[in-house]
């Protein structure tokens, strides 16, 4: 005779206030505990690759500016063009480079940028390369 002998028999309780708990949620009181909240976000962000802003040298700066001159002069024929340009990361040092092609709409000296048709505007000082009708 064992010690449980007198309860091993008797059926399962059944509350008859409250509902049964669904085979997810008593699942979900064994899941993993995460001691460090957002600690994942921080190694995945860690992760990440940033690139350097790259430093133009004399001749690349000519170039643009030649180019940007010339943008200047047949604007109103609206050139397609790609620009190449610089965007910071928001959140860590560098950022990276992306590429933009549209019909240039003007060059803003005031604000130094270059507006296309769709309203994009590029910071000329972020420019590394313009390509197209030029």
């Amino acid at each position: 005779m064992s010690t449980y002998d007198d309860i091993i028999d008797l059926p399962h309780h059944v509350s008859p206030t409250r509902p049964r708990m669904s085979m997810t949620d008593r699942a979900a009181q064994f899941s993993p505990f995460a001691a460090l909240t957002g600690y994942d976000g921080i190694i995945k962000e860690s992760g990440r690759f940033t690139d350097e802003r790259a430093e133009l040298g004399e001749e690349e700066l000519d170039v643009l500016e030649r180019k940007k001159r010339y943008l200047m002069s047949v604007t109103d024929k609206r050139p397609e063009i790609t620009v190449t340009y610089f965007v910071p990361d928001s959140r860590k040092s560098g950022g990276e480079y992306v590429s933009y092609s549209g019909r240039l709409r003007r060059i803003d000296e005031y604000e130094r940028s270059l507006v296309f048709e769709d309203g994009m505007k590029i910071g000329i000082c972020d420019i590394v390369e313009i390509e197209g009708e030029i």
